[in-house]
């Protein structure tokens, strides 16, 4: 008897179970597909501030892809906000490890979105095709405002190969048409002196920051023309053939804004073959009497007989960077003739200690926070001496465990608790991967 009420009672719920379990299937399947069973509680019922934000971390392919789910989700697709930073990929699928951004999306963001974009950039490969297409997508952005330019070459030759009235010539519809120029990034680029000249023609007032290293076809009297003209620069970066004493004395008239940031790139392709002139310690005393703040970032791709012309008069370098050796009668100067230093690094030197060279820049160099050491040779106790000087206000000290030589007085177990004591925190040398 009691097993047939028991029986009667569970045929009587299962209906009701089943019903139970096909609803939240349904609800389920209807969230899925913006459809749910309770208003509001969908994906196409999201507000628009929610949908718009989530759009802004996708990929631009996964952002097309989910245009097409419903009307909404079309919309947002195309909110100009969704297009004022756009980063156009192009590169060449049998050479290239990068994803490139598709032709029918290219084309459909300069028809519809063009007016939108303000702040831009090219990533290319090293082909000349893909340098060539990046040129052809700025020549159609006759309608834009853009802020910010950014040409990247993730390996050369690239744009190099372009022929420089093409690239030009698609310089110069952006150039005129922007108008509110902020930023620009050219890099390794063909710009010339005339294309800078529509530059300043059109954006003078709202220039800041100019990045232009190894651009061979311009001159000095074309980055002079930039300096004259864009009152607001405050950051540049260019060949050492192109800085003069008279680009730095137009840089501290009084009319120009202080300079926040100078990097100068010295490379040598030909050793032996390019003698490099000399900058006057007036001119880069009137510089930083003008701009007291300003950052001076020197990178130094040379060969050690290419050396002579430098820091033989007080220069007021803040940032060195060594990507070759230099000498040790090199670094005897640094530690005379830049008093501002705050970062030195070097890849090699050889096979002579270098105690002195650094005693000599602690000594002198009272602003250095951060030492890298590569292929160079320290003992271990004038490296205790070097770190004991600076004492705390090294923050940054990368040395290679390889160039420090145990001596009678330390040895690398020893000297790890030294340094350790002196900077007032645990401190390793860096160690050479073995894979």
């Amino acid at each position: 008897m009691k097993r047939a009420r028991q029986k009667a009672v569970v045929e009587n719920e299962a209906p009701q179970t089943s019903q139970k379990i096909k609803k939240k299937r349904t609800g389920f399947q209807g969230a899925r597909f913006g459809e749910a069973s309770l208003p509001g509680s969908g994906w196409g019922s999201l507000p628009h501030h929610v949908i718009l934000r989530i759009f802004q971390f996708l990929p631009l392919v996964d952002r097309a892809r989910a245009s097409s789910v419903c009307r909404r989700w079309n919309e947002t697709f195309h909110v100009p906000e969704l297009w004022r930073r756009f980063e156009f990929e192009l590169s060449q699928p049998a050479t290239s490890y990068l994803k490139s951004t598709h032709p029918d999306l290219i084309q459909q963001i300069i028809k519809r979105h063009a007016d939108h974009l303000q702040y831009v950039s090219f990533k290319v490969d090293s082909s000349t095709e893909s340098a060539e297409a990046a040129c052809d997508i700025l020549s159609q952005l006759v309608n834009c405002s853009i802020k910010t330019l950014g040409l990247i070459s993730t390996a050369k030759p690239s744009f190099m190969n372009v022929s420089k009235a093409h690239f030009a010539s698609a310089l110069t519809v952006v150039f005129v048409n922007s108008k509110s120029l902020s930023s620009i990034k050219i890099d390794d680029t063909p710009v010339d002196d005339p294309s800078l000249k529509v530059l300043v023609a059109n954006n003078s007032d709202t220039l800041k920051l100019l990045k232009m290293s190894s651009c061979p076809y311009v001159s000095p009297a074309g980055i002079l023309c930039v300096a004259d003209q864009c009152h607001g620069l405050k950051e540049l970066a260019l060949n050492y053939y192109i800085l003069s004493d008279e680009l730095l004395l137009a840089l501290s008239s009084e009319k120009h804004v202080d300079l926040e940031h100078l990097r100068i790139d010295v490379v040598s392709e030909n050793p032996g073959q390019v003698e490099f002139h000399t900058i006057k310690k007036q001119s880069w005393d009137a510089l930083v009497k003008h701009s007291p703040k300003v950052n001076i970032v020197m990178y130094f791709f040379l060969y050690e007989e290419e050396f002579d012309a430098f820091f033989r008069e007080e220069t007021p370098v803040t940032h060195l960077y060594f990507g070759r050796a230099v000498s040790k009668a090199m670094l005897g100067r640094i530690g005379m003739n830049c008093p501002r230093l705050i970062e030195l690094v070097v890849c090699a030197n050889g096979l002579q200690p270098l105690d002195d060279e650094l005693m000599q820049i602690a000594e002198r160099c009272k602003n250095l926070t951060a030492m890298g050491l590569g292929e160079c040779e320290v003992t271990c106790r004038g490296f205790i001496e070097f770190v004991k000087m600076c004492g705390g206000r090294l923050t940054q000290l990368s040395i290679m465990e390889e160039v420090l030589i145990p001596d009678n007085d330390y040895n690398l177990d020893q000297l790890h608790s030294e340094v350790s004591k002196h900077l007032g925190r645990m401190w390793f040398p860096d160690m050479m991967p073995t894979w």
